[in-house]
Parts: structure tokens; sequence; C-alpha cells
């Protein structure tokens, strides 16, 4: 655990990049008012991968093939006395190019399918930004 006392919370959660079959990025713009991946917070019992899997289903509707060759972690504190990782990997649509996307309104009020350029511009967290230039490196090898 990482803090300064035992008092520290700690916080999982995991999702995904996800590319359709044009190499476009799938952006949610959540409730909270920023733009970024599907992902949400570990449940027992659950791997990351079912945790990911899970989470973009509730959150955007979609069925995705998961590639765990890609894992990357980010870690931040949301707010005072609390550290939070989150576990993306890279996934595919299983629909092709035009999935269709069903948003959970609870936590998401749009969505768009972004170009590498495009989501690098909408995209509101630097790190988020950095994990699109690491999917693409990691995609063209």
């Amino acid at each position: 655990m990482i803090g300064t006392g035992t008092d520290m919370k700690h916080e999982k959660s995991c999702g995904a990049l996800i590319f359709n079959g044009a190499g476009r990025i799938l952006l949610i713009h959540q409730q909270k008012g920023h733009w970024g991946f599907p992902k949400g917070h570990t449940e027992s019992g659950e791997t990351e991968e079912m945790t990911a899997r899970r989470e973009i289903k509730e959150e955007v509707g979609l069925d995705v093939d998961i590639d765990t060759g890609f894992r990357e972690v980010t870690r931040y504190s949301p707010c005072p006395g609390v550290m939070k990782d989150v576990v993306y990997f890279v996934a595919h649509v299983k629909d092709g190019e035009t999935p269709k996307v069903k948003i959970q309104p609870e936590e998401v009020v749009g969505y768009e399918w972004a170009t590498p350029q495009g989501a690098r511009n909408a995209l509101t967290f630097r790190g988020d930004r950095e994990l699109v230039e690491k999917a693409l490196e990691y995609l063209r090898r």
C-alpha cells in the first residue's frame, strides 16, 4: 500500500482502450465531465480481465476481445487519503467497424469513435494521451 500512514485507502479499477475495425478508439464522455476510456472498480473474485470485460459491457454495451499482452497501470490520487491504480488493456470489438454502442446513462453521457489524433486532442488527462501512444506502439509491433 502506498501512503504516509495505515489510513491510506487503495482502489483498483480495470478497463481498456477499445479499437474498432477501422482503427478508431472508443472515447467516453463520463458523467464527471471528462473524456476517457471505459473502466471500473474490481469486484471480489474477479481477475483484471474479467473486470475490464464486465465494465465495458456495463458502460458501453460491447463484447470485446481483450489483449492481455498490453497491460499498463496508471496510479493517481483521486482525493486525499486515496490511491488508485487503473489497469488498462487493449481490446478489439467483435462487431467490426460499426459496433452498436449502448451507453449506461448513470455513468456515461456520450461517446465517440476517434482517430488516434482525435483521441489525443479530446482526452482530458495527459496520462490517457500517453496510454494512446503506448497502445499504438504496441499494436504496430
